[in-house]
């Protein structure tokens, strides 16, 4: 059977070198005689790939030498409430509510202190993103934090909020590697993986040095402190290995591309493509405000449910995968990462196109 074009919010399409790549190097990798999936991670050989990948996303995302990467378990949703056990000092911080998992960092926040929703875009079912400009943020608080890309409602923050002097904390999960992000203007920057960058199973955290202490909320296990994680350069235990492994491959795919720059071209190309169509379309319809559109997930719905459903059955049998819309939202979604090529969304807008023109 051939690929499918795999729209897959999460886990998602990865790109065919890196798949090939690794399938070459499964039963043996480079004459050591077993597959990364086998060997230590104490190993000479494993120490190796997971240096290559930590210097090879450092140099792609341009990360200053003050900030510590992390490869982590646990999901971005184990890591809402690391953001908290390990930064909330004064026990309380601020949130941007924007979509469900911001949402859900908000509540888990709530259990170690007082979280403050900043702004919400909930009125609007999270269509859009709020003004951030002159957030009603006080001296005591912590941290600010944002879910920098929706995956779920399709948003995307344009700008950063003016956290008037205060720690950015984002999650980044849906745009990571997506595009240049200046690393110096946040706190904290991560995501799980297996949106953009690699399979699921690992967490990448930027951290900045200064906010990697032993004051940490009492009771913080010593898995989820960062300085134990820290100290131990993301080895304190077996971590992900394997995960790892093609998240590094990935970084050198970025880099054969042409760095990030070129993957944000590649992505605005791409994401044009269907939301000029939606624009135009009389039967499908984008569900975001177009000044905060996301370059990674495109939400749309025909405004009729049975119709919805019967394009999503359509898609699927001539090869366009994963399409249904999250289950709180419904409708359809096409997530377009990095990894998805153009002729994958000219192909969708073809079918969509001839959908339109047989259902009118």
């Amino acid at each position: 059977m051939s690929r499918v074009y795999n729209f897959s919010a999460g886990p998602a399409v990865l790109p065919e070198e890196v798949l090939r790549e690794a399938a070459d190097e499964m039963m043996d990798y480079r004459g050591c005689g077993m597959s990364v999936m086998e060997m230590s991670h104490r190993s000479k050989v494993y120490d190796n790939i997971i240096k290559e990948a930590e210097a090879d996303l450092r140099e792609i995302m341009n990360i200053p030498d003050n900030y510590k990467v992390l490869f982590l378990q646990g999901g971005a949703s184990q890591f809402f409430a690391e953001v908290p056990m390990n930064m909330m000092k004064n026990k309380k911080a601020g949130y941007i509510i924007t979509g469900q998992w911001a949402k859900k960092a908000y509540q888990e926040a709530k259990i170690y202190g007082e979280a403050v929703e900043l702004a919400s875009s909930a009125d609007k079912t999270f269509s859009y993103i709020p003004d951030c400009s002159d957030l009603p943020i006080t001296d005591d608080m912590d941290y600010v934090y944002i879910c920098e890309n929706n995956t779920i409602y399709g948003t995307k923050f344009k700008e950063l909020p003016n956290t008037k002097g205060k720690l950015l904390v984002s999650d980044v999960s849906s745009c990571f590697l997506s595009e240049p992000i200046d690393v110096t203007k946040y706190g904290v920057v991560y995501g799980g993986v297996q949106k953009n960058v690699g399979p699921a199973g690992v967490v990448i955290a930027i951290i900045r040095e200064d906010l990697i202490t032993d004051d940490v909320l009492p009771g913080t296990p010593t898995m989820l402190k960062w300085k134990t994680q820290a100290d131990n350069d993301s080895l304190y235990n077996t971590p992900p290995c394997y995960g790892i492994y093609i998240c590094g491959k990935v970084f050198k795919w970025i880099k054969a591309m042409g760095g990030l720059s070129v993957m944000k071209q590649k992505n605005e190309e791409k994401a044009k493509i269907l939301y000029d169509f939606l624009d135009e379309s009389r039967m499908f319809k984008g569900t975001v405000e177009k000044k905060d559109r996301s370059l990674m997930n495109v939400p749309f719905v025909t405004g009729n449910a049975d119709l919805d459903a019967k394009f999503v059955k359509e898609a699927e049998a001539a090869g366009f995968v994963n399409l249904k819309g999250h289950r709180s939202v419904g409708g359809m979604r096409a997530s377009i990462y990095n990894a998805m090529p153009k002729e994958g969304v000219e192909k969708l807008v073809a079918f969509m196109k001839d959908f339109e023109a047989k259902n009118a």
